[in-house]
């Protein structure tokens, strides 16, 4: 589908990494992790910057389960043109992604591998945050669109209910969030900026 408009994202990282950023020397990193939730392309936070600061903070705190490290936490705001967008809140982009998911399937069923499975990144995790399967899918969709002379999508869009509910009985989980996978930031991102410090992003940096 074709997205109107510009949306805010918000990328956590390295400070040293948010100043080049900043500074017009780089772009966000394109990430190719085989469980990358959307695929691969650079991710962002839709309209969180606090989100993005507790993420590049979890990074910092558990090193170990990283490729990479971060040393300060810091975030970058983008202005993302989503452009031809695989919005996965819409019913047209779940249907042409469950039929892509069919021919990873059969192809992987013809060559007796195992399919790719979501799984756990760490004890304890019902959320399965090395989703290898839905990364597998999503990646195998851009390649059978473009196959097939189609316009290929510039950005990926999900929205994921994710952590513990939010009070008893509720459905509504504590870490619900929007996410924007930008597949060239080249091409879709309009530019950079640095985010206002409100009060409760100002608080968690502090921490």
């Amino acid at each position: 589908m074709v997205s109107a408009g510009l949306v805010l994202g918000f990328h956590g990282c390295d400070q040293k990494v948010a100043e080049r950023i900043l500074a017009g020397k780089a772009h966000v990193s394109v990430s190719e992790n085989t469980h990358d939730w959307l695929g691969t392309g650079a991710y962002f936070w839709e309209n969180s910057p606090l989100r993005a600061l507790q993420w590049a903070d979890l990074v910092h705190k558990n090193p170990q389960h990283f490729r990479h490290r971060i040393l300060r936490p810091a975030v970058v705001g983008a202005i993302i043109d989503t452009g031809n967008c695989l919005d996965l809140t819409q019913s047209e982009s779940l249907a042409f992604l469950k039929e892509a998911w069919k021919s990873l399937k059969d192809a992987f069923q013809t060559s007796g591998a195992p399919l790719p499975v979501n799984e756990p990144g760490f004890s304890g995790d019902l959320d399965l945050v090395k989703r290898h399967l839905d990364c597998a899918v999503i990646n195998i969709a851009h390649v059978a669109r473009e196959a097939r002379g189609f316009r290929p999508y510039d950005t990926v869009r999900g929205a994921f209910p994710e952590g513990s509910p939010l009070f008893e009985g509720s459905r509504i989980m504590e870490q619900t969030h929007v996410q924007i996978c930008v597949r060239q930031p080249r091409r879709s991102i309009r530019g950079y900026f640095r985010p206002l410090p409100q009060e409760e992003f100002r608080a968690a940096r502090n921490r």
